[in-house]
């Protein structure tokens, strides 16, 4: 790497708040790349960066160092590509529906997606528990699959953003995880490396996110804007409501299920309405989303996505053979409380999620809700479906009655 400013001379001035340019913010990113910059370095500037904060210019210029440390991908489609990225919730699989429909809207939509770490499983997870579904395409196969399905959904192939792989995990280690400009970076130097015209974000608050209020989302959500257009990729964003669990399925195989009943028009209202809004640029696009959501006109660009992941919807979904327990109403009441952070960890707990990155997760086991705030209901009428296998089933039910605050 050519010689640069100095790293203790960049240190210093973001200890004493000062600004870096984008020069200076490139050399640091490719010296903590190939490790000219050392692990305590780069653990300090984190330190100094959580502290101090970042300038717009400076958030966008990181982010771009970030996005060109690696693979930038690009596409040879006439037409608007464009992707999404939440910031994760419970019940959570908006992607599932989005990608297909969003390609039946014209677009195309190059989706690479990861693996959950925590309450549930991610886009990944959730697609791999149909029979066949490969994550692991090859970019040659990527591209003829999104030329002519419109949309492909896989992992990261290649090199993308490696800057982000080495600051995330030092950012674990060293507690400045809840940076607004380096969560910023970290979702958008993936998103950009993916070659986009348009981003979609949707940043969850709540108990079941990782933004517990309102206004930390909303800030999140002001800079993930400012540094995605300041970037070159039209980007808008919509909060999200995530003290409750999105739609009624929690668990990979179940989100499936519930997914694919919204492509068929049969979705929960919340979960079609949250999609559409995150597709739509406008409320005309919104309402023609919806349109072609409820008729069940994107369920054969769904068959064709998932036939070109190999995948095969003719056999059953993985995980089968679970046990279900149903929660029932101790006493007629209305329900005040769904309290999505303890229903994520009771479907953490039977093994829907993962603690470590290399964990797996179970792709059969979760929950069904069917009691939210605002319904009343009788003695006896359920509340969750447990779906288990044999783990963890006695804390998941406990964890269900402290939801519904019965407990």
């Amino acid at each position: 790497m050519a010689a640069g400013p100095g790293i203790e001379l960049l240190l210093e001035r973001k200890r004493d708040g000062g600004a870096l340019t984008a020069d200076e913010l490139t050399w640091l990113v490719g010296g903590i790349v190939d490790e000219s910059v050392t692990r305590a370095q780069a653990a300090a500037f984190l330190a100094f960066t959580f502290l101090r904060g970042m300038t717009d210019e400076e958030t966008v210029a990181f982010t771009l160092a970030m996005r060109d440390s690696g693979d930038v991908l690009s596409w040879a489609v006439d037409g608007t590509v464009v992707d999404k990225h939440s910031t994760g919730g419970v019940g959570d699989k908006v992607s599932l529906i989005l990608a297909p429909l969003w390609a039946e809207l014209g677009y195309y939509v190059p989706m690479i997606s990861g693996r959950g770490l925590g309450h549930t499983g991610g886009t990944l997870d959730k697609l791999e528990a149909i029979e066949g579904f490969r994550t692991d395409l090859e970019i040659d196969e990527l591209h003829r699959v999104l030329a002519d399905v419109g949309c492909f959904m896989n992992g990261q192939t290649g090199e993308l953003a490696p800057a982000d792989r080495i600051l995330y995990a030092l950012r674990n280690e060293t507690s400045t995880v809840p940076a607004i400009p380096l969560i910023t970076a970290s979702i958008l130097s993936k998103k950009l490396a993916e070659g986009l015209d348009e981003l979609s974000l949707d940043v969850k608050w709540g108990t079941g996110a990782f933004m517990k209020t309102r206004e930390d989302a909303a800030a999140l959500r002001d800079m993930l804007v400012a540094v995605g257009n300041g970037a070159g990729v039209r980007t808008r964003a919509r909060l999200t409501d995530m003290n409750v669990p999105l739609g009624h399925a929690i668990g990979n195989a179940l989100e499936v299920e519930e997914a694919m009943a919204c492509l068929k028009g049969e979705g929960p209202e919340d979960l079609a309405q949250l999609t559409c809004e995150l597709i739509g640029r406008d409320e005309a696009e919104v309402a023609r989303a919806r349109d072609l959501l409820d008729r069940g006109v994107a369920w054969e660009r769904w068959e064709r996505l998932v036939a070109a992941h190999h995948g095969d919807l003719s056999a059953p979904l993985r995980g089968g053979g679970c046990t279900r327990v149903v929660v029932e109403a101790p006493r007629d009441l209305t329900i005040g409380r769904c309290d999505a952070y303890e229903l994520g960890r009771a479907a953490f707990v039977l093994g829907a999620g993962r603690r470590t990155a290399a964990a797996p997760v179970h792709p059969g086991v979760g929950l069904l809700v069917h009691a939210k705030p605002g319904d009343s209901v009788l003695r006896g009428q359920p509340l969750v479906t447990v779906v288990h296998a044999d783990r963890g089933l006695d804390e998941a039910l406990a964890l269900v009655q402290r939801a519904y605050g019965l407990g």
